[in-house]
């Protein structure tokens, strides 16, 4: 599905639909109330990932855009489907139109600072106008999942698990206060390190990578020049989802790195300190979570309560960085010749 450039351009026939279909509906502010699912949906967030463990000093979570229900109808049907995307962009925004969903969970926050006002001149503030009309609410995690037990960054740090014959000792980067929460997300933070009962080649932890996170072809490794015949292998390994360099800078000890994305000299550094570091694309460090973990958690909240509930993962969402051949460039970047 293509959000082409004439969807992007909102028309004077849809201001008009739009108009008319207010006008058909008075509203007041005493009349105008959250759908019960949207509530369901936001308390079943809350609960998994509370807003607490956020990082409120920078980011924007909750729920961000509000549908509702009047008072006058307070049983108008309101889709019991939710579509979990990693980015909310204007072609994901038309999918969950045309998929009935009357809730996205967006991981990355689509509002994140201040809105002094919605116009059609940025293609986001077209996305809350879009969503507005169809009555469509956004909620977003994105550090509160980071940091909870079981979430992002446990996501990660787990995946090295599976390598045969190791036992991993997982360990917390940069503790989250959770006094004010139950004892169940003791051990929250933003990263973690994971000490492995010995040491393994970094081949096959990148290996093992880029099968857990979809089934990557193609990651970039920084690595220490060695001998052709000499293996480097790593015992500590410092995880972050998406952009992990602030997070990790503390964990001196670690033999390897691993995120979604690092800028050249912090990575250059580590290179030059005898580490390496793998980056695989910041989103490709974290979409395959939504199908894996929260699409089963939301199921599981929210199954017995919500008849015909759907937890749908986008088909849309996709990391906006790609490698390419140019020898072998897709056919929408090849050159064409005119006569």
């Amino acid at each position: 599905m293509n959000f082409t450039s004439s969807l992007l351009r909102t028309s004077p026939k849809l201001i008009s639909s739009f108009l008319s279909h207010t006008q058909r509906r008075t509203f007041t502010m005493a009349t105008m109330q959250s759908p019960l699912f949207t509530q369901q949906v936001v308390k079943a967030m809350q609960t998994l990932y509370p807003e607490p463990l956020a990082d409120r000093t920078w980011d924007n979570v909750g729920l961000l855009q509000e549908n509702f229900t009047t008072s006058s109808s307070p049983t108008s049907p309101t889709s019991p489907i939710i579509l979990l995307t990693n980015d909310l962009t204007p072609s994901v925004a038309q999918e969950a139109i045309s998929r009935n969903a009357s809730v996205i969970i967006s991981y990355h926050p689509f509002i994140f600072r201040g809105v002094k006002s919605i116009t059609l001149a940025d293609p986001q503030q077209r996305i809350i106008l879009l969503l507005a009309h169809h009555n469509i609410a956004v909620y977003s995690p994105h550090t509160a999942i980071d940091a909870a037990p079981g979430g992002m960054a446990d996501w990660l740090a787990s995946m090295l698990s599976s390598l045969p014959g190791v036992t991993t000792q997982i360990s917390t980067v940069q503790p989250v206060d959770t006094s004010s929460l139950g004892s169940q997300f003791t051990g929250a933070g933003y990263g973690r390190k994971v000490e492995l009962s010995k040491p393994v080649g970094l081949g096959e932890v990148v290996k093992l990578y880029a099968k857990g996170l979809g089934g990557l072809r193609h990651v970039m490794v920084a690595r220490p020049k060695t001998n052709p015949n000499e293996q480097i292998t790593v015992k500590t390994v410092a995880v972050c989802p998406g952009s992990g360099e602030s997070v990790l800078a503390g964990v001196k000890d670690a033999d390897l790195i691993i995120t979604g994305e690092m800028s050249h000299h912090p990575a250059l550094k580590l290179v030059m300190e005898g580490k390496s570091v793998l980056s695989v694309f910041h989103s490709n460090s974290e979409r395959r979570f939504l199908a894996e973990v929260l699409k089963p958690q939301l199921e599981g909240h929210l199954g017995k309560e919500v008849d015909g509930l759907q937890v749908l993962v986008s088909e849309e969402d996709s990391d906006p960085f790609q490698i390419v051949d140019v020898e072998d460039l897709p056919e929408d970047m090849r050159v064409q010749t005119t006569v």
